[in-house]
């Protein structure tokens, strides 16, 4: 009994004795310190460790200056767990881009309208011959219809993206305006790339035919006769014409076209700032674009009697032709004649 009392006594003490030095060995060595040549993904979670009350705010306030970390997965920006700029990004976007387009819209939308109201519709000098000159092929105007209905579609995707939590969201409801962009976002995507391709082919059939000339200065002078209804000469596209090919369809256009193949295959721009970059490009050059057709559109509608005529059945009557385009109505004659 006296042996096996000793051989408890010394079993208690051997253990005692292990933990009391491992103790020692805790206290003389502690936790790496972090330092400046440390990622800050190592050193978050050391000053964590130092921290010794689980207090995580030292490693996201780390996290959150944007550093580079180390992660298995290979490729750019896979160390950045958190990339503070996007935040920046969202603000603008849903800021100052929102707002400032949305007034846009509704101002130059009132400003149409109050226009037409104050006009009217600018008519033809005199009553209709019936005579018609062809104005635009079929191949023109099945290409025109194309990029116009591949425009006037994606562009109430992207207005929706935009404005839609604003505008429509509290008449449809969360549930159903999300099924609805869930249907738009893949539609808006590969009908751009319908866009993009009959959009060249719009521009190299056109271009010849929107040359500035020194015609087009009477047409800039004259304001194209919209303030005083009177019809300025021109060649087959007058200056107002010209200016939207040029610098809506061709340069917006070719914008719009590019930021979105940008986005649409985001490998292209690895990196997050590069992607938010091409976003607000994309968004604010559609916007510009969106804006600039809305003239457009109304002239070739209501705008100008008989111009929907041009473009729905290709022909024009011979007093519409010389209203407006009489240098191209006279070289039109000379042609029909030989």
């Amino acid at each position: 009994m006296k042996l096996h009392a000793r051989l408890r006594t010394y079993l208690i003490g051997a253990c005692a004795g292990l933990s009391f030095a491992t103790l020692s060995v805790q206290a003389a060595d502690p936790a790496p310190a972090a330092n400046a040549a440390t990622p800050a993904a190592i050193q978050a979670p050391v000053k964590l460790a130092q921290a010794g009350n689980h207090n995580a705010a030292p490693m996201w306030r780390d996290v959150r200056h944007g550093d580079t970390g180390i992660t298995t997965i290979k490729g750019a920006e896979t160390g950045v767990l958190i990339q503070s700029e996007g935040e920046a990004w969202r603000k603008f976007r849903n800021g100052p881009v929102t707002l400032v387009g949305g007034l846009l819209l509704v101002v130059i939308s009132v400003a149409i309208l109050l226009f037409h109201a104050w006009k009217g519709q600018l008519r033809m000098s005199t009553k209709p011959t019936g005579r018609k000159l062809v104005r635009f092929t079929p191949v023109e105007r099945w290409l025109h219809n194309i990029v116009g209905g591949c425009f006037v579609l994606l562009a109430i995707g992207g207005l929706m993206e935009i404005f839609g939590k604003h505008v429509l969201v509290p008449f449809l409801g969360h549930t159903l305006f999300s099924l609805v962009l869930q249907v738009l976002k893949p539609v808006h995507n590969f009908l751009g790339l319908v866009f993009i391709v009959t959009l060249l082919a719009m521009i190299v059939m056109w271009a010849k035919d929107n040359v500035w000339n020194a015609i087009d200065a009477q047409w800039i002078r004259r304001a194209g006769g919209l303030l005083d209804r009177s019809h300025v000469p021109s060649g087959r596209f007058n200056f107002g014409e010209k200016t939207w090919f040029w610098f809506g369809v061709t340069i917006l256009g070719l914008t719009v076209s590019g930021s979105g193949l940008l986005l649409d295959f985001p490998t292209f721009l690895e990196l997050r700032s590069s992607l938010q970059l091409a976003n607000l490009v994309h968004g604010i050059s559609a916007l510009v674009m969106i804006l600039l057709a809305l003239g457009h559109i109304y002239m070739g509608t209501i705008g100008v009697e008989g111009a929907l005529d041009s473009m729905r059945n290709g022909e024009v009557d011979e007093v519409w032709a010389k209203d407006h385009h009489e240098v191209w109505y006279r070289q039109a004659i000379k042609d029909r004649r030989g």
